[in-house]
Order: C-alpha cells, then structure tokens, then sequence
C-alpha cells in the first residue's frame, strides 16, 4: 500500500477558517459526505478527545488529529490546506497550521496505523511536498503529488 491509497478526492478540502475547530468540523463533514463514517458525532468526539491528550499539531505547520473506532473496517485520510493564514493549535513547535491530515480507521490494526503514520511523516518531512502542497490549485493537483516517489 501507498499512503495516496488513503486518499480521495472528495476528502480534501481547501480552508478558509478560523479556528482549530471549524477546521475539525469541516473535515469531519467531508469523511460523513464522503460515506467514511458509521457515526459522525462518536468520530468528533474521539478526535476531539484526543486532541485533549495531547496537541496533534506535529510542527512545521502540520496537524495530524486521528481516531480509531470499532466501527471501521478500513483506515482513510482527510486533507484539509488553509490557504491564508495558519490556525493556532498548539502545536509543539508553538507555530500555526496550515496543513491537516485526519486520520481515522478501526481501533484493532495497530500495526497498519503506524505503517500509514510512518508513511505519512515520511512524506510531509519534505519541505518542497509542503511548499506544493500549500500551492495546489485543485484536489487532483494534491493526489498526485501524494502519489509520486520521494
């Protein structure tokens, strides 16, 4: 698997928001439209109650809020770029984030959940990923770079 197998079109979304939260709910919306959800506020409710434990704002204007659920059977991904700028999310390097991959999937494959995080940092380390994805003019733009070879 390639972490672009997570993704679909109709998961990603360009922001315009405010807040960590409008963020979170837009994305959460996407996945419900997207048939990614079996419950929708239970999915809200684990992200949000995670980000309690601990900020997902990973640094370099990224956040990588998850959940894992009963409920699923798969993993997926939400995109969520902010074009303007950064949302405060307390993230640890204490910088705003323009970047958001939502994560979620079942709650017993541990193992394919840190293969799909592994995957994912690898490829957002990349500062020129991020520089492009920043300047992605459409969805299709933001699936291929996922899809191309470090």
């Amino acid at each position: 698997m390639e972490i672009s197998d997570y993704f679909e079109q109709k998961a990603i979304a360009f922001l315009d928001v405010e807040t960590r939260d409008e963020a979170t709910d837009l994305l959460i919306d996407l996945l419900d439209k997207a048939g990614k959800l079996h419950d929708k506020e239970a999915f809200r409710k684990a992200i949000l109650d995670r980000e309690q434990l601990i900020s997902t704002g990973i640094g370099m204007g990224i956040a990588i809020p998850h959940a894992k659920c009963k409920d699923f059977s798969d993993f997926f991904i939400a995109v969520g770029i902010q074009r303007r700028k950064g949302i405060e999310w307390n993230a640890l390097d204490k910088g705003p984030v323009r970047l958001i991959f939502m994560i979620g999937g079942p709650d017993d494959k541990q193992p394919e959940y840190l293969q799909i995080l592994s995957m994912l940092t690898a490829k957002i380390k990349e500062p020129e990923l991020r520089k492009n994805l920043l300047a992605a003019s459409s969805k299709g733009e933001v699936l291929h770079l996922f899809s191309r070879k470090l």
